[in-house]
C-alpha cells in the first residue's frame, strides 16, 4: 500500500516530524517512563500498539481512563458522604460562604459573574473548539483535535454522574448572585471543566515552548486561571467549597490520565520505523 497507513491522519514522515516536536517537554523525554509502574504501562502499551496500532493505544487508554474516571466520581462521593459532619472538610463550606458574603459589592458581582461564565457551559465549549481549530490547523495534527475532545467529555462525563450520584443542593438562594442555578451541586462543573480543557491546551502549547520561561508562564496561566474559577464559585454563592475541591481533583485526575495517554501514544509512534523510500519498498 503506497501512502499514508490506513488509519493515520498524517503521512508518516509528518508523523514522525509531530512527534520529534512534541516528544520532550524541556529536557525530559516523554517516552521515558522512569517508574517500575510507568515501565510496565508502557510495555503494555508497546504490545498493543505492535498489534493494532499506536491510534488503538491512544484510544484504549483514554476509554480505560473513562472508566477510571468514573469510578474516582463515586469514590468522590463516598469521600463526600465521609466529609459532610461539622468535623470535616465541608466544616469549611459555610465559614467560606459567609466570608465571601462580606465581600461583595454590585461591581465586584458583575465582574465575577462575568469572569465565572468564561468557564461555564456556553464558553467552555467555545474556548475548546476556537483551541482545537487554531492547534490542529497550527500543527496540522489531529493530536490536539483527539485530546481537548476526549479531555472535555470525559470531563462532562465525570460531572454528569457525580450530580447524579450525589445529588447535593446548591446553597441557599439567598446567599447566591443571580441568575441562579439549579441543578445539582456536587461537583463544580465549572471547576471541573476548567482544570481539564485549559490544562490540556496548557500541555499542547507547553509541548511546543523551548524556552522554560514560556513553559512555567503557561502552566502557571492555566493553574491561576483555573483557581480563580473554583473560587468564583465559591464567591458567587453557587457551590459550596467542597462541590470546587472535589472539581480540582477529579480535574486533575482526569487531566493526568489524558497527558499519559498521550505519552503512552508517544512511545509506541517511536519504536515505530520510518518506511524504506527505496523504489522496491513500496508495495507492500
Amino acid at each position: 500500500m503506497t501512502g499514508p497507513e490506513k488509519g493515520e491522519g498524517l503521512p508518516e514522515k509528518g508523523v514522525r516530524a509531530e512527534l520529534k516536536q512534541d516528544r520532550y517537554l524541556g529536557p525530559t523525554d516523554l517516552t521515558h517512563w522512569y517508574t517500575p509502574f510507568g515501565r510496565v504501562l508502557a510495555a503494555v502499551a508497546r504490545w498493543v500498539g505492535d498489534r493494532l496500532g499506536p491510534n488503538a493505544t491512544l484510544v484504549i487508554t483514554v476509554v480505560v481512563g473513562a472508566g477510571i474516571a468514573l469510578l474516582l466520581s463515586i469514590a468522590a462521593g463516598q469521600v463526600y458522604d465521609a466529609v459532610t459532619d461539622s468535623d470535616g472538610v465541608a466544616g469549611l463550606d459555610r465559614p467560606l460562604l459567609d466570608f465571601a458574603l462580606t465581600l461583595r459589592s454590585p461591581v465586584a458581582d458583575t465582574v465575577v459573574t462575568h469572569f465565572t461564565d468564561i468557564a461555564g457551559p456556553i464558553g467552555m465549549p467555545v474556548i475548546a473548539v476556537i483551541a482545537i481549530l487554531i492547534l490542529a490547523i497550527h500543527r496540522r495534527s489531529w493530536t490536539p483535535v483527539v485530546l481537548i475532545a476526549a479531555a472535555g467529555g470525559g470531563s462532562l462525563l465525570m460531572t454528569i454522574a457525580g450530580k447524579d450520584l450525589i445529588d447535593r443542593a446548591r446553597p441557599p438562594l439567598m446567599d447566591a448572585v443571580p441568575p441562579y442555578e439549579y441543578s445539582p451541586s456536587f461537583p463544580s462543573g465549572h471547576t471541573l471543566n476548567a482544570v481539564v480543557v485549559v490544562g490540556i491546551i496548557a500541555y499542547l502549547l507547553i509541548l511546543r515552548r523551548k524556552s522554560r520561561g514560556a513553559r512555567i508562564a503557561i502552566g502557571a496561566g492555566a493553574v491561576v486561571f483555573d483557581l480563580a474559577v473554583g473560587l468564583s464559585r465559591v464567591f458567587l454563592g453557587h457551590h459550596w467549597f467542597t462541590d470546587v475541591l472535589a472539581g480540582w481533583i477529579l480535574g486533575a485526575a482526569w487531566l493526568a490520565l489524558i497527558i499519559t495517554a498521550h505519552r503512552l501514544y508517544l512511545t509506541v509512534r517511536s519504536r515505530r520505523p520510518l518506511p524504506d523510500p527505496t523504489p522496491g519498498s513500496i508495495a507492500r
